[in-house]
C-alpha cells in the first residue's frame, strides 16, 4: 500500500508535509519521499529515502533546513521511488501515485513501441509512477493527461502532482482509495488519511469524488474535472485493516467501525470466555467493541513492544517478516494463565502470526483459546490496490485449505472457491473448522459480510469486497 499528502500555504510549508508525510507512515514500509517547490527561485527539490531498515522520520529529519518553498508533497510507499520529477510541455510538476496497475507491462510496452523511454527501475521492474508521468504528458493538459492515464490503466490510481501553480490532486476512477481535502486560515492540503490533519491544525473539508480532479492554491479549491456518477468503489479493508484509528473516509471513521462489528459479534455470540483482547493494532478496537458487546473485561493479554520496533518496519523478505510480527508482540502471562481468552485480529491471510500468537498464549497459561476476526474470510487476490505481499492466491491459507480438503484443482477454480464465500455454507464451515483446528482454537469465527457493510455504513454497491466473495461493481475486463 502507499500514502500520501500535500500542502500549499501563504508561508513555508516543509513542516506541515514532513509530519503529514510521516503520519502516513504505516501505509508503506520501503520508501518515502518529500519534493518541494520554492517559488522565489523556481527550483523544486526532491529526496527519496530506503525505509525498510530506519523510520521515514528519522532518514528526513536531518535534511528538513534544505527544502524551501510554500508548497509541497510527500509519499510513504510499499513500492517504487516516487516523487518523481518531469519536466514536458506542461510544465515541470514532481508526481506520487498511489494504487496497483495491474496492466503495467503492457503499458510499458505500448510505450516503448512509440518511442519513449522508461530510466526509473525499482527491483528490476518498471517504475509505474514513471510509467504514469509519460502518460500524462501525451495530452494538452494535466487535467486530461490524468484522465487518460487512469482511464488506460487496470487497477486504481490516485495522485498528487506538484507544480509551478499549486498541486493538483487526482482520486482513482473507482474511488478505491482515499484523497481527502484538508483547510487552516493559510493552507490547503491534501491526504490519504485524515489522522494527519489533526496536530497540523486541518479541519477535514471534504473527500474527493470517484475521478475528480481538483487544484489546491493557498487560498482556494479549483475543480478541474467533476467526480464520476455511480462510481464509488471504496475498499472496504480500509476500515478492517490498514486505516489509521484515528482516520475517517467517506465520514465513516476506522475506530467507530471496528467498535460496531467487535459489538455485533459480542451481542450475538454465547461462547463463554472469561477476558477479551485485541491483537495489537488493528484488532484492539473491534476487541473493545466485543468485550462491550458480550459483558465480558477488556483484557490486554498482547501488548506490541514499539521502543524499537516501530509498525513501518517490516523488511522485504517474507521470513524476516514473519519473525518481526513475532517478535513485536509479548504476551502477559499474568493475564493469561488458567483464562478463557477470546482474542480479536483484523484477518487472517497467511495465518503465520495467528499459529505464533496461539502458541504463545497456550505456553502462557491460557486455559482456551477463542478467535473472533474483523471481516469474512480472504478468499480472493486484490487486482485493484496493493495492500497485500501475495503474488499468489494459494499463499492464503483459506486457499490452502480448501486445497486440503478437495485438491489443488478445486482451490484454483473461481467458481467452487465461490461456494466456501457463502457464511455458513456447508463448504464454509468445513473451511472454518478446519482453520480452527489448525491453530489449536477452542472457536473460531468470521465478521459475516452483511455485518461489516453495516458497519461501514455506505450503500452496499459504493463498497468493494472483491477479496471476500470475488464480486465487484467493476473489473479489470
Amino acid at each position: 500500500m502507499a500514502g500520501f499528502f500535500g500542502a500549499i500555504s501563504t508561508k513555508p510549508c516543509i513542516t506541515d508535509v514532513f509530519y503529514g508525510t510521516d503520519y502516513h507512515s504505516h501505509l508503506g514500509t520501503r520508501r518515502g519521499g518529500i519534493a518541494t517547490f520554492d517559488e522565489s527561485t523556481g527550483n523544486f527539490r526532491r529526496v527519496i529515502h530506503s525505509i525498510s531498515q530506519a523510520s521515514f522520520r528519522s532518514k528526513m529529519e536531518d535534511e528538513l533546513p534544505k527544502f524551501l518553498g510554500n508548497s509541497g508533497i510527500g509519499i510513504i510507499s510499499d513500492t517504487d521511488a516516487q516523487p518523481l520529477l518531469f519536466n514536458s510541455h506542461l510544465g515541470r510538476f514532481a508526481l506520487t501515485t498511489v494504487g496497483k496497475i495491474a496492466n503495467l507491462e503492457a503499458l510499458a510496452n505500448e510505450a516503448l513501441e512509440h518511442n519513449m523511454h522508461l530510466s526509473e527501475f525499482s527491483s528490476g521492474k518498471v517504475n509505474p509512477t514513471e510509467l504514469v508521468g509519460l502518460m500524462i504528458i501525451q495530452k494538452g493538459s494535466l487535467a486530461e493527461g490524468i484522465r487518460y492515464a487512469q482511464e488506460k490503466i487496470k487497477g486504481s490510481l490516485s495522485m498528487l502532482l506538484l507544480t509551478e501553480d499549486g498541486i493538483v490532486c487526482a482520486r482513482d476512477l473507482w474511488g478505491r482509495t482515499p484523497v481527502v481535502i484538508g483547510h487552516k486560515d493559510d493552507a490547503y492540503c491534501a491526504a490519504s488519511e485524515t489522522t494527519s490533519f489533526y496536530n497540523l491544525g486541518y479541519t477535514a473539508e471534504r473527500d474527493l469524488g470517484p475521478g475528480e480532479i481538483v487544484r489546491l492554491h493557498a487560498d482556494r479549491v479549483e475543480q478541474l474535472a467533476e467526480p464520476l456518477p455511480d462510481h464509488m468503489q471504496i475498499c472496504s479493508f480500509l476500515w478492517v485493516y490498514y486505516g489509521f484509528p484515528t482516520s475517517t473516509y467517506e465520514g465513516r471513521n476506522t475506530e467507530d467501525v471496528r467498535n460496531y462489528i467487535g459489538y455485533a459479534m459480542g451481542k450475538e455470540d454465547e461462547t463463554q470466555v472469561d477476558c477479551c483482547c485485541g491483537v495489537p493494532d488493528s484488532g484492539i478496537g473491534m476487541a473493545i467493541g466485543y468485550a462491550e458487546g458480550h459483558n465480558v473485561p477488556y483484557r490486554r493479554a498482547i501488548s506490541k513492544y514499539t521502543p524499537t520496533w516501530p509498525r513501518s518496519f517490516m523488511p522485504a523478505n517474507q521470513s524476516m517478516r514473519d519473525l518481526v510480527a513475532k517478535m513485536k508482540l509479548i504476551q502477559n502471562n499474568s493475564i493469561l494463565r488458567d483464562r478463557r481468552v477470546l482474542l480479536c485480529d483484523d484477518s487472517i491471510v497467511r495465518g503465520t502470526q495467528l499459529r505464533d500468537n496461539t502458541h504463545c498464549l497456550l505456553e502462557g497459561g491460557a486455559k482456551e483459546i477463542h478467535m473472533r476476526v474483523a471481516c469474512p474470510p480472504l478468499l480472493y487476490g486484490c487486482p485493484f490496490i496493493n495492500f497485500s505481499e501475495s503474488k499468489s492466491v494459494m499463499e492464503l491459507i483459506t486457499r490452502r485449505v480448501i486445497a486440503e480438503l478437495e485438491g489443488e484443482e478445486a482451490a484454483l477454480n473461481e467458481e467452487r472457491v465461490r461456494a466456501y464465500a457463502v457464511t455458513d455454507s456447508p463448504e464454509y464451515q468445513r473451511m472454518v473448522d478446519v482453520l480452527a483446528k489448525k491453530f489449536g482454537l477452542q472457536s473460531l469465527r468470521f465478521t459475516k459480510l452483511e455485518t461489516l457493510i453495516r458497519a461501514i455504513g455506505l450503500p452496499r454497491n459504493h463498497v468493494c469486497t472483491h477479496c471476500f466473495d470475488g464480486s465487484s461493481a467493476h473489473t479489470l475486463e
